[in-house]
């Protein structure tokens, strides 16, 4: 590593503990000392944002970046994201919370794994089914692919009318570069068990044999994602084909389609629910990270390392060597 990244690792590690030292402190004198070294099992807590006289409130959750489960538990250096176990409790949290009368999901996603974005819809499914709660998405400035695979069944969506959206279908890559190996002299060895255990190699041809592999799981999972189409937002099948073939749509676009259900900014998709639910104006709350010892690190690490991580290229490094997916997954 060149000496310029080490320096700039060092400033950042410098950074982190001023930082960290500022908002401990900070946070000591305005909340109890009690409270600021507590280490609760719940990850996340309510935030009021809008303040009702009626009974009961509205819980907001965001779902902000890629949708994928990394498997790595939150850490004291995590940085700021997805983070899909969470996203799952707070659905939970919002659903077993008697005062909770309604959910809006905020999303700005690209999209996702095939997998999670399938566990979110099924969540969102049985919120509503089972507890009877009304799940509102409104996207932000994107909610393409699994992003509009976890839109599809809920009661209502709005969008922006700049909002990118659609990009309905699945993706698997994958780079080759044996061509380039095969330059710098680079020769891979491969014991296998079977002739397709190294399907995708980065380091070889892809065989047509191996294409039809693909391409059926790939097909399978286009299929799941029409059902969640023609299911959620009662369109016959040959409609959800013209509509899924890989494209993207504005806002506008989706609205004129029916993949939506309103133009709206996200305080007026709120008016909407509150008017929709009819019980008055009630409370509107967020979740967000839990306060106290643990989040302030988390905190301070999210502002300062995400950057030098990016530097270092350890998260492409990460990303890259995880092997190919079935993706929900709006690549540009």
């Amino acid at each position: 590593m060149s000496t310029k990244r080490w320096i700039a690792v060092l400033a950042a590690a410098g950074l982190f503990l001023v930082s960290s030292a500022f908002t401990m402190f900070t946070a000591l004198f305005s909340t109890g000392i009690d409270e600021f070294f507590d280490v609760s099992d719940q990850p996340f807590e309510e935030r009021v944002v809008e303040s009702g006289d009626g009974t009961g409130k509205i819980a907001v959750i965001h779902l902000n970046g890629v949708i994928e489960n990394s498997y790595n538990p939150p850490g004291i250096f995590q940085a700021a994201g997805y983070h899909h176990e969470n996203f799952l409790r707070q659905l939970d949290a919002a659903a077993e919370d008697g005062q909770v009368h309604g959910i809006i999901i905020r999303v700005n996603t690209p999209g996702g794994g095939v997998v999670e974005s399938s566990e979110i819809h099924d969540k969102i499914v049985d919120i509503q089914e089972e507890f009877r709660k009304p799940v509102y998405v409104s996207m932000g400035s994107m909610a393409a692919s699994g992003g509009y695979y976890i839109a599809a069944p809920a009661e209502k969506v709005f969008a922006n009318s700049q909002t990118i959206t659609g990009s309905i279908g699945v993706i698997m890559q994958s780079i080759n570069v044996s061509e380039l190996a095969e330059d710098l002299g680079i020769s891979s060895e491969v014991i296998k068990s079977g002739p397709y255990k190294d399907i995708m190699s980065a380091t070889r041809e892809m065989t047509d044999d191996e294409r039809e592999i693909l391409q059926d799981l790939i097909d399978e999972s286009y299929e799941q994602f029409v059902d969640v189409i023609e299911a959620g937002r009662d369109f016959s099948r040959e409609e959800v084909y013209e509509l899924a073939d890989g494209r993207i749509y504005s806002g506008s676009q989706a609205y004129e389609a029916g993949l939506i259900d309103g133009l709206g900014h996200f305080h007026e998709v709120i008016d909407t629910m509150q008017e929709d639910l009819g019980r008055g104006n009630l409370s509107v709350v967020e979740y967000e990270p839990a306060f106290g010892l643990p989040g302030i690190f988390s905190f301070a690490a999210q502002r300062v390392f995400t950057n030098e991580l990016d530097l270092l290229g350890i998260t492409d490094w990460v990303h890259s060597n995880q092997g190919a997916k079935l993706m929900y997954l709006y690549t540009d």
